[in-house]
């Protein structure tokens, strides 16, 4: 242990060491009038891939008819002999009609050979080689370029050529230290791999992963096909607000601030449904906005506390031209961005160029569940059907709910290909239409694909009056204690009154469908500053840069457990055998969020060491939110079986320690140090 520790604090005067050269450097830089970093612009003609490009483009015409040599029945020695011929041959044709370039970009490699050297430059586009001589450059800036380092910022002027090698690059006539890099990258064969510091420092993750920069670079091919598509059917994009006094459009918990202005309390949208339905009302009859929206819940790989969505409104159609409008958005996605209407998300193909399914809610229930709603008479016995199924559900909840229920324990996980699901309860959809047919139901599609929730859309409900009843229910439900539920809104129900045409609508969530035409696996890969839990080094760095006066003495924090009261020691004895076959694991919360429907539980997704994410639910939301969670080490049973809990399997046990102080039950899940690994057995 004294040795490891020995190479860890050698490892460290050693980087400390190189940074201190690097620093070095700049100074004798700026010394000798040099300063890179005095440098305001610098013309950049070419990205590395159209240079490449042009250079091919630019051979096969040139040397388009010429026969690669015939070195049949030559020896070794002959046959170099007259490839290097051939190839000396090539380059003076091609020299004498130079492609002049410049480019710019962060050297990623290096080798000094004399002389000359070689060099790897990485843009926006991708790299390319550069070959910096002596004698083309001057004596002085190669003396500089020697001396430079991986990570520096450089122009480079000169033409492209193709090595022996058959490698496209740069002949450099001129090179010039843009920027310093005062930091080491990671070592470049493995590139930069830990999740947290990759979402943390996305600027490095950008460097060191190329197939992370294509992602982000697709998700803005994404954003402009959404908006070329809308614009070819006439739509208006718009802007609406993201501080509101009445947060609907949704049922989720907001976030809330102070307007210090105007002294009243505010809150960070969680929807764009209700602004969008009054510029119907104001006759723009076609709008669609793309916004972040603010929602506070957990984090898990599919959900983010602030995330980006669109959502649409066209007067004079209903849920089936939002059918229409999505499934073609879709198809035209896919050609666009994908180059195809076969995607592969995980290893499964998905087809979005086959017709859409369809089902009702109902009708998904009947077929993987095995049971018929339409055949349940009323609340009690759809509540009897769902203690027969064990889910739970709340007292509270109507038959609607329970049909829901039953919809995302039975039928979510079925859904792969994509798949509209129609005509929801009326207790879970309260912006919507009736069925005229059915008044228990509403017309709503929610589209499915790989399992997720992808879009949902409504006849949007345009009657004020039934409009307010609904609202009052929602009322209802927040006195009962749901912090999810929708607020009366009387301006939006004043719009109303005032007439909305009939209207279809519809909400997308974008960093979802990024993760799908990506084949991204968490949200936080789309996302190129997901929230993330502050560090604590960072917290007292902070503190400590604030401060204004001399810090005081630490004080140790006295603890009164007097009051506690801990439950008594078991009598009985276990056996050694029985102890020892319980498999302790130190785990890294990845992720976590409260489960739906559920005022108990949170699901967390684990790093257990084995490279396959674990996920376990715990009982605990009493005493800790979601967000204060993520990054924590924690210890668990991993070998316990599966065990499934509101319809998700959860995986093995957490461990916390509990006790009573004055009657109430207080719990501390085990925290343990952030430098034991995931994976790491306790014994």
């Amino acid at each position: 242990m004294a040795n490891q520790n020995n190479n860890k604090g050698g490892q460290q005067q050693d980087v400390n060491q190189l940074l201190k050269v690097r620093r070095e450097k700049l100074q004798n830089l700026q010394e000798a009038g040099k300063d890179p970093f005095q440098i305001t612009k610098y013309n950049v003609t070419h990205h590395s891939s159209d240079v490449k490009e042009l250079y091919n483009a630019h051979e096969a015409e040139i040397l388009g008819d010429r026969k690669a040599p015939d070195v049949e029945g030559l020896d070794d020695a002959a046959k170099r002999e007259v490839i290097n011929n051939d190839y000396n041959e090539r380059r003076e044709i091609m020299d004498a009609k130079p492609i002049e370039v410049s480019i710019a970009g962060r050297m990623m490699f290096k080798r000094v050979m004399g002389k000359a050297s070689f060099c790897n430059i990485q843009d926006l586009k991708g790299n390319i080689q550069v070959y910096v001589a002596r004698d083309n450059i001057g004596e002085d800036s190669y003396a500089d370029f020697k001396k430079s380092d991986i990570g520096d910022i450089y122009g480079v002027k000169g033409f492209a050529f193709r090595t022996k090698t058959g490698e496209i690059s740069i002949h450099a006539e001129e090179i010039t230290l843009l920027s310093k890099s005062l930091q080491i990258l990671p070592e470049k064969f493995h590139g930069l791999t830990d999740t947290d510091t990759r979402y943390r420092q996305r600027y490095v993750d950008l460097i060191m992963n190329q197939e992370s920069k294509e992602v982000f670079i697709k998700r803005s091919q994404i954003l402009k096909e959404i908006r070329n598509f809308l614009a070819g059917r006439d739509f208006m994009e718009v802007e609406t607000p993201m501080l509101v006094s009445n947060a609907g459009g949704a049922a989720a918990r907001p976030f809330e601030t102070h307007y210090n202005a105007l002294n009243e309390d505010v809150k960070l949208r969680i929807s764009l449904e209700l602004y969008l339905k009054r510029l119907i009302v104001g006759g723009l009859e076609r709008v669609y906005e793309i916004g972040r929206v603010f929602r506070n819940e957990g984090v898990d790989t599919r959900h983010n506390p602030e995330f980006t969505l669109m959502e649409l409104y066209q007067a004079y159609t209903d849920y089936e031209g939002m059918m229409e409008l999505t499934e073609s958005m879709f198809r035209y996605l896919a050609e666009k961005v994908c180059g195809s209407t076969k995607i592969s998300y995980n290893g499964v193909e998905i087809d979005l160029g086959k017709p859409f399914a369809r089902m009702t809610m109902i009708d998904a229930i009947k077929k993987y569940a095995g049971v018929d709603f339409d055949q349940v008479p009323d609340d009690a016995a759809a509540k009897k059907l769902a203690d027969e199924h064990h889910i739970e559900y709340e007292e509270r909840h109507k038959k609607g709910d329970i049909v829901n229920l039953f919809f995302e324990e039975y039928c979510e996980k079925e859904l792969i290909q994509p798949t509209f699901i129609m005509d929801h309860p009326i207790e879970i959809s309260p912006l919507t239409k009736k069925k005229p047919s059915d008044p228990t139901k509403v017309e709503r599609f929610e589209l499915f694909c790989n399992t997720w929730e992808m879009c949902n859309a409504y006849s949007e409900l345009n009657d004020p009056i039934d409009q307010r009843e609904r609202f009052a229910a929602q009322d209802a439900n927040a006195a009962a204690g749901d912090d999810e539920a929708e607020h009366t809104d009387e301006d939006f129900l004043n719009a109303l009154e005032i007439g909305m045409p009939p209207t279809g609508g519809i909400g997308y969530g974008i960093d979802r469908l990024v993760m799908l035409l990506t084949d991204s696996q968490a949200i936080r890969d789309v996302l190129l500053f997901p929230t993330m839990k502050s560090l604590d080094a960072d917290k007292k760095s902070a503190k400590s840069e604030n401060s204004t006066s001399p810090a005081a003495p630490e004080k140790e924090e006295v603890i009164d457990f007097s009051k506690v009261k801990v439950e008594p020691l078991f009598e009985e004895f276990v056996d050694f055998d029985t102890f020892s076959k319980s498999d302790f694991r130190a785990v890294k919360v990845k992720a976590c969020e409260a489960v739906k429907k559920s005022k108990k539980l949170l699901q967390f997704t684990l790093d257990d060491g084995t490279g396959t994410d674990r996920t376990i639910l715990s009982g605990i939301h009493a005493y800790y939110e979601p967000e204060e969670l993520v990054g924590k080490t924690l210890i668990a049973i991993t070998n316990l079986p599966p065990r499934a809990m509101m319809g998700i399997e959860s995986c093995g046990m957490l461990l916390s320690a509990i006790h009573e102080e004055e009657g109430e039950e207080k719990l501390h899940l085990l925290m343990v140090d952030n430098h034991i690994p995931a994976g790491a057995k306790l014994y």
